[in-house]
C-alpha cells in the first residue's frame, strides 16, 4: 500500500549525529559504517549534518562526510557545548539521530535528554525517542512489555543491589545468566554456576551498568539462538531484513558465535512464529523509524520460543545483515527518521524495487569472529555472554559447507579450511604415527582455534572437556571427535550445537576419506571445490607437485564463477555489482567449459584494492579508511575501483564505495 504520509520533513534543517568514539571490544567499525551511511544519506537529502565523534581512524570523521565535525569526547558536556555553539553561530540544531552510534551514542543521547539539554535547545530525538529506547534497553520494562503482548521470556528478576540479588539464588536457582542494563557487548555480564561466582559477577554488572541494574535470568544454556533484523517506518510498515542463526547455543555472546544467514534449522512454521513475534516486539517497544535487532532463544527439546533482548538501534548484526543481503539498513534507517516510508525509498541495488520488499537470498552467509587471545596469555579463552572477539570475517557460498570453509580462510589465521592443511595436527598424525602432536594446552593460541591436547587419538576426557566448554577452537575438536568415530548425538549432548550443523561437519569429515582414497584428480576437484575446499587443502592430500592444483583445475575447467548479491534472489536485475565467488557444477560439457557467471566487465581501466580483512589488534579500522580513500581517488581519476575484502563491518565493503 502506498503511504498517505508526506515524504521527508521540511521543518528540519540541521541534524546532529552521535558517533561511537574509539573502537572497543563489542563496539567496532560497524558503527563507523552505519554512521557514515547516515551522514551520506542525510546530506543527500539536503540536510546540514553535524557530527560528534572522537575517533581519528574512521572515514566518518573525514571533513567531507559532515558539514561540521567535532572531534571531541562523546559526553553530555560536549553535546551541550556543540548545541550552544551551533545556535550562537546562527545554525541551530533541530534534531539528533542517536541510533547509529552504538551503545555510546544511545546512552549519551539518553543522558542528554534526561538532563534537559535537548529541551533547552529545542532538539528533537528522531529515529527512536527516549521512551522507545528506555523500553528496549531497561531490562524490567522490556520484560514486562513482552509479557503484556503475550510473548514468553525466561524467568528473571531485575536487581539493583547485592541484597536484592540474594533472592534469585532461591527463587530462580543456579546456573544464572546476568545481563547488565545499558552496557555494550555484554560488558559486566556472565554465567554463574556457583553462589560465590554469582555474587562476583553481580557486583561487576552493577558497577558496569550506568543505571546500576542487572537482569538475573533463568539459564537457557543449550537452547538455540537466533536474531532477526527488523526495520519499521512511521506508517507502521515493518519488514524482516534478515534472519541469523548462531551455531553456538545460548550462553555464548552472539558477537563471539559463528553465525549463519539465513537461519537453517527452523521449520517454516517456527520461523513464521518468530517473524511475527519480532514485528510485534518492534511495534510494542515503539521504534517508530529505523532498524532493531531482536534476539530469540528456542528450546530444541520442544520448540518453546522466548524473547531474549532487543537493541533499539543498529548493531553489529545490522552491519552483517546489510552486507549479507545488500539491503542498506543504516542508510534506509536515516531516511526513515526524516519522514520517508519504506515504499517511498528505492532499493539501491535493484533500482527497480522499493525498500518495502523483504530481501530474499539464494546463497548462504557465514560470519566468523576473530579473537586475539595470543596477545594476552593470561586471558581466559572460555566464551561467555561477555563478548571477547575483536573483529569478524564474512564469507558467502552457495551452500553452508562452502561458505563455512571460505570463512575459515578469511580469518587469516594460517588455516585454509576445516582441516587438511599444513596446520592440521590430525593430518600430521596420520602421516607419522610416531610423531607426538600433543603440545601443551597453552599452545592452543599459536594457531587460532586448534591444537591437539594429547596424542592422537585424543583422550576421551580431554576431548569431552574441549567439546563441553565453548572456546575459539571448539569446532576443530568437533572434527577430531568425528574422526575418532564419536556420533553426532554424543557431540550434540556435549556442545548443544544443532545436529543439522554437526551433520554438515560430519559430511565434510566423511568426504576427507573420499579424498584420501580417490585417485582421479578430476573427481577430486569437481566434488571438492563446491564443498569449499581450497587448493591448499587439496594439495595436502595430493601426491602431485605443490604448484599443480591450479593447473589441474584449469585443465578440467574447474574455475570459480562470480554471483551477484542483489537482495531479491535474481528476481530483478541488480544495478550495483556486489559479488561473491562460488564453484558450481557442471564445470564442463562435451569437453567445453560451462560458465554461469554474473560478473560484468566494462572497458574502463581498473585498479584492484586489496582490503585488510577482519579487524585484529594491530590492524583495525584505519586500514579500511585508507581503502575507502583509495576507492574514491580512483573514481576521481577515471578508473574503476575493484575492492576485495572480507570484513562485513566496514565502509570499504559497502555496495557503493567502489565500482
Amino acid at each position: 500500500m502506498m503511504s498517505e504520509f508526506m515524504p521527508k520533513r521540511t521543518d528540519l534543517e540541521s541534524i546532529l549525529i552521535l558517533g561511537s568514539g574509539p573502537i572497543v571490544i563489542g563496539q567496532g567499525c560497524e558503527f563507523d559504517y552505519s554512521g557514515t551511511q547516515a551522514c551520506r544519506a542525510l546530506k543527500e537529502e539536503g540536510y546540514r549534518v553535524v557530527l560528534i565523534n572522537s575517533n581519528p581512524a574512521t572515514i566518518m570523521t573525514d571533513p567531507q562526510f559532515a558539514d561540521a565535525t567535532y572531534v571531541e569526547p562523546i559526553t553530555i558536556g560536549t553535546v551541550e557545548k556543540v548545541l550552544r555553539r551551533e545556535k550562537e553561530a546562527g545554525r541551530p540544531i533541530d534534531a539528533v539521530l542517536p541510533t547509529l552510534g552504538g551503545q555510546t551514542g544511545l546512552n549519551t543521547a539518553m543522558a542528554a535528554f534526561d538532563a534537559g539539554v535537548f529541551e533547552k535547545y529545542g532538539v528533537e530525538m528522531i529515529g527512536a525517542d527516549r521512551e522507545a529506547i528506555f523500553k528496549g534497553e531497561d531490562r524490567q520494562v522490556f520484560k514486562d512489555l513482552m509479557i503484556e503482548i503475550g510473548l514468553k521470556v525466561p524467568m528473571s528478576k531485575v536487581v539493583h543491589s547485592l541484597e536484592e540479588g540474594e533472592e534469585c539464588l532461591d527463587t530462580i536457582g543456579l546456573p544464572l545468566i546476568l545481563r547488565p542494563a545499558f552496557t555494550l557487548g555484554g560488558t559486566g555480564g556472565g554465567i554463574a554456576y556457583s553462589a560465590s561466582e554469582y555474587r562476583d559477577i553481580l557486583q561487576r554488572g552493577l558497577d558496569a551498568s550506568p543505571v546500576t541494574e542487572v537482569l538475573v535470568e533463568q539459564s537457557v544454556l543449550g537452547w538455540k539462538e537466533y536474531e532477526l533484523e527488523v526495520i519499521r517506518d512511521k506508517a507502521d510498515n515493518a519488514i524482516v531484513i534478515c534472519s541469523i542463526e548462531n551455531i553456538d547455543a545460548m550462553g555464548v555472546h552472539t558477537g563471539d558465535s559463528i553465525t549463519v544467514a539465513p537461519q537453517q534449522t527452523l521449520t517454516d512454521k517456527e520461523y513464521q512464529r518468530m517473524r511475527d513475534a519480532a514485528l510485534a516486539v518492534i511495534r510494542a517497544v515503539g521504534v517508530e523509524t529505523g532498524g532493531s535487532n531482536i534476539q530469540f532463544g528456542v528450546n530444541p527439546a520442544n520448540g518453546e520460543q522466548v524473547v531474549i533482548e532487543m537493541n533499539p538501534r543498529v548493531s553489529r548484526s545490522s552491519a552483517l545483515a546489510s552486507k549479507a543481503t545488500g539491503f542498506a539498513i543504516a542508510k534506509i534507517a536515516a531516511k526513515l527518521a526524516v519522514g520517508y516510508t519504506l515504499d517511498e525509498l528505492p532499493n539501491d541495488i535493484t533500482r527497480k524495487t522499493p525498500a518495502c520488499f523483504e530481501p530474499s537470498i539464494d546463497y548462504v552467509v557465514v560470519k566468523f569472529p576473530r579473537w586475539t587471545f595470543e596477545k594476552f596469555p593470561e586471558t581466559d579463552e572460555t566464551l561467555t555472554t561477555q563478548m571477547k572477539s575483536v573483529g569478524e570475517a564474512m564469507a558467502i557460498g552457495r551452500t553452508f559447507k562452502e561458505a563455512f570453509q571460505k570463512g575459515i580462510r578469511s580469518l587469516e589465521v594460517k588455516r585454509f579450511g576445516y582441516g587438511l592443511d599444513k596446520n592440521d595436527k590430525w593430518l600430521k598424525a596420520e602421516r607419522s604415527s610416531e610423531e607426538r602432536v600433543g603440545e601443551s594446552e597453552g599452545e592452543d593460541r599459536t594457531v587460532q582455534g586448534e591444537s591437539a591436547a594429547g596424542s592422537f587419538p585424543i583422550r576421551d576426557d580431554v576431548l569431552t572437556r574441549k567439546l563441553r566448554v565453548p572456546s575459539q577452537g571448539r569446532l576443530y575438536y568437533v572434527r577430531y571427535a568425528l574422526k575418532q568415530g564419536w556420533s553426532v548425538e554424543k557431540i550434540h549432548e556435549l556442545t548443544k550445537i544443532d545436529p543439522w550443523f554437526l551433520g554438515q561437519f560430519e559430511e565434510l569429515v566423511e568426504f576427507e576419506d573420499h579424498l584420501h582414497q580417490e585417485q582421479l584428480v578430476e573427481e577430486w576437484l569437481t566434488k571438492a571445490k563446491p564443498l569449499g575446499y581450497s587448493d591448499q587443502q587439496l594439495q595436502s592430500v595430493s601426491p602431485g607437485p605443490s604448484s599443480g592444483m591450479k593447473g589441474w583445475r584449469e585443465l578440467f575447467f574447474v574455475e570459480p564463477v562470480y554471483k551477484l548479491v542483489d537482495t531479491c534472489a535474481a528476481e530483478f536485475e541488480a544495478e550495483t555489482p556486489y559479488y561473491y565467488s562460488t564453484y558450481e557444477t557442471p564445470f564442463s560439457c562435451n569437453g567445453k567449459p560451462v560458465i554461469d557467471d554474473e560478473i560484468r566487465i566494462s572497458d574502463k581501466p581498473k585498479v584492484v584494492i586489496i582490503g585488510g580483512g577482519p579487524n585484529r589488534i594491530g590492524q583495525g579500522i584505519e586500514f579500511d579508511y585508507c581503502c575507502v580513500q583509495a576507492a574514491f581517488a580512483m573514481r576521481e581519476l577515471g578508473y574503476e575501483s575493484v575492492m576485495i575484502n572480507s570484513n562485513p563491518e566496514t565502509v570499504s565493503t559497502d555496495y557503493d564505495t567502489s565500482d
